[in-house]
């Protein structure tokens, strides 16, 4: 995928770090959390994610 615009990705690679270690995950699947927020952002215009990050996340998170 291409870059689009890398507004808001350290913002959502931290949230999404911050939301996997928050609810008990491994530090390596908290990082893996923080790059799908972030990859999926830079991914369009504009700062906001598109998908539904959280249901993203519980099914890494099990």
């Amino acid at each position: 995928h291409a870059v689009v615009d890398t507004t808001g990705a350290g913002d959502l690679y931290a949230a999404g770090v911050l939301f996997g270690l928050s609810r008990g995950a491994a530090p390596d699947h908290a990082a893996r959390l923080g790059s799908i927020a972030a990859a999926e952002v830079i991914s369009h215009l504009g700062a906001r994610p598109r998908m539904d990050l959280v249901a993203v996340a519980k099914s890494i998170l099990g």
